[in-house]
């Protein structure tokens, strides 16, 4: 008896998943520099907060986001469930392999600056691998079932509601799992709380909205051939 066929993988869904793993990979490389922006830094002093700053890995952050908002919108959300937790591989892989070349010894004719450099980019915590690690499941979980859930409510229309809603909703749990995972008892973490949820917030509702759109289209152009 001849075997049945594998199933197609939907065009949008092979490319997306791409994207997403290597996002998922990269995000954790830019969190190691914190980047003010302009206008939004500004806010801290005004609300008796020193200058709001928050890590670059907020850009793959926000893209991780949109794309698995994307998959639920255009494959449902337990597809884009699935996705979330395929993308524990590439994370947990991504940081044995950090861990792996950090402590491999680097050839004698390298740079002293630049092997400082990467060492320094390459070594973490275990705290602050455990924050990303927990901070990543459940919130992107979160945006998931929010945005899921939304969609059955409200039907197909209001796509950017229902990314803002889900991004903003996500990223508030986000950042209270990873600095209090990651940092609570190292220093007060009240001050870099607030700020870090403000700029998130900010970004999530101005950014994510045009982001899944775009995406969106993008799948159902792929889908169409």
């Amino acid at each position: 008896m001849a075997s049945a066929p594998a199933p197609a993988i939907p065009r949008s869904l092979f490319a997306l998943s791409i994207f997403y793993g290597g996002m998922v990979c990269i995000a954790g490389v830019l969190g190691n520099k914190q980047v003010t922006l302009g206008p939004l830094s500004a806010l801290g002093p005004a609300l008796g907060l020193p200058p709001l700053a928050i890590e670059a890995g907020i850009s793959a952050f926000l893209l991780l986001v949109a794309v698995s908002s994307a998959v639920a919108e255009l494959q449902g959300a337990g597809v884009a469930t699935r996705l979330v937790r395929f993308g524990f591989v590439p994370l947990i892989v991504s940081i044995a392999l950090s861990v792996l070349v950090w402590a491999l010894p680097a050839a004698p004719f390298m740079a002293p600056d630049r092997r400082a450099a990467v060492q320094l980019i390459l070594v973490s915590t275990w705290r602050i691998w455990l924050g990303g690690i927990v901070a990543y499941g459940i919130s992107q979980t979160l945006n998931v079932t929010i945005f899921g859930w939304l969609k059955g409510r409200e039907g197909a229309g209001l796509l950017w509601l229902r990314a803002g809603i889900a991004s903003i909703g996500s990223q508030i749990v986000d950042t209270l799992l990873f600095v209090t995972i990651a940092f609570y008892g190292e220093f007060p973490i009240g001050a870099l709380l607030v700020g870090q949820m403000i700029v998130k917030v900010i970004l999530s509702a101005v950014l994510v909205p045009p982001l899944i759109y775009l995406f969106v289209a993008l799948g159902r152009r792929l889908d169409r051939g």
